[in-house]
């Protein structure tokens, strides 16, 4: 216990104002769904993706709705690894499989503020860590990480498996990349960061990743005297390398099989919800078309910013030193939410687990003095909270 109680110590100001944020969020949203005649807790749990999961919980792979221009919307584009967690709860509690969903999904978020604090501090330090979780709850889609998504379950795994990964933990990393490969087919960038950083670890230690030098050591590396030679640590990476995409890889094998249509299957199931990979193609016309009034060329010209502001954070990362597996997940996170064709209302969230493009604001912020910063983070939660509730109400979240 003792092992555990001085991380969560040091990890203590970022879980509480993780926590005290999204209590705000959620406190917006039942008033304002309460004023609008809407029940918070659907809106949390029976809503698009959420239904859909808990549709796989309970009844399993094989249903599908067909629209009338000819679409098959199939449950097996969802990863199983939720439904399974909602089919546990609802096993060994009165909960239903839609608020088993929401608590796995609040705990989740928990852990995924947790994870994303020690790699933060690990590179950073513990005050950017405090203000890199602040800004991943203070998001404008944040609300998303309190509802009954999958969000905040590939985040947490996400970040513990980064962080395995930086402590030179490979077996860990590639535990968690398979889970995360069982939660969300962008369970891939966990899958290359680990891969790349196992790849680069056989010729140099981790430590050295782009220049990295960790404030706190990883143990394999705090005494350089006694340390182990890079030929006795192959086993444990090559073993964290082949764990790591046995969940996306054994998923999507699996819908193959049950679809009878081989390897690619799993394609076959997307493009019946008209997901795929265009190369970003379907996303510029997108943009392209709101130029073709004024009103809504005020919507294109957000879109550009937008996107232009999260090419502009990576690539302050890539000049910032960011250590290599961080680079890497984030870039497969990045290309596979703006270079798909999947409906374009959903990008902000699909980028909410790419954490590290936060890393050079929250650089920024902990150079504050804290009464400034927490007037800052203050008056960014009061706004995503607003934006939340009025979006949930709303057309969102896809």
């Amino acid at each position: 216990m003792n092992d555990l109680a001085a991380p969560l110590r040091r990890a203590a100001p970022a879980l509480l104002g993780y926590a005290a944020v999204r209590t705000l969020g959620l406190v917006v949203l039942a008033v304002w769904s309460a004023a609008r005649g809407k029940s918070a807790h659907t809106l949390l749990t029976a809503r698009w993706d959420a239904l859909w999961y808990t549709r796989v919980a309970d009844l399993g792979y094989g249903y599908e709705v067909r629209l009338p221009n000819g679409d098959v919307h199939s449950n097996l584009a969802f990863f199983p690894l939720l439904p399974w967690l909602e089919r546990f709860m609802h096993a060994v509690s009165p909960l239903s499989y839609a608020d088993g969903g929401l608590v796995v999904s609040v705990l989740a978020s928990l852990a995924a503020a947790w994870g994303i604090f020690v790699v933060v501090e690990l590179v950073y330090g513990r005050r950017v860590g405090v203000c890199a979780v602040l800004l991943w709850a203070v998001l404008p889609v944040g609300i998303v990480q309190s509802m009954a998504y999958s969000e905040s379950l590939f985040t947490a795994l996400a970040a513990w498996s980064l962080y395995a990964v930086l402590t030179g933990r490979w077996v860990t990393a590639g535990a968690l990349a398979l889970l995360a490969g069982l939660t969300r087919p962008v369970g891939l960038a966990v899958v290359a960061a680990v891969w790349v950083a196992g790849i680069t670890s056989f010729t140099a230690w981790a430590s050295r990743f782009s220049g990295f030098a960790p404030r706190a050591e990883p143990p394999f590396v705090q005494d350089r005297s006694t340390a182990p030679t890079p030929g006795a640590r192959i086993w444990p990476r090559a073993l964290g390398m082949a764990l790591a995409p046995l969940g996306a890889a054994g998923y999507v094998l699996w819908v193959g099989h049950r679809t009878g249509k081989g390897p690619l299957g799993y394609l076959d199931v997307q493009a019946g919800w008209r997901n795929g990979f265009d190369g970003g193609a379907a996303f510029a016309r997108f943009v392209g078309d709101k130029f073709t009034s004024f009103p809504s060329a005020l919507a294109g010209v957000g879109l550009i910013v937008g996107v232009g502001l999260v090419l502009w954070l990576y690539v302050v990362g890539v000049r910032q030193g960011q250590p290599l597996p961080l680079l890497v997940y984030t870039g497969v996170v990045t290309a596979l939410a703006l270079c798909a064709s999947s409906y374009f209302g959903s990008k902000p969230r699909l980028l909410m687990p790419a954490f590290p493009l936060l890393l050079p604001l929250a650089l920024a912020l902990a150079r504050l003095r804290t009464s400034r910063s927490a007037w800052v983070v203050g008056g960014v939660a009061v706004a995503s909270a607003v934006y939340g509730a009025f979006w949930l109400n709303g057309s969102g979240p896809p």
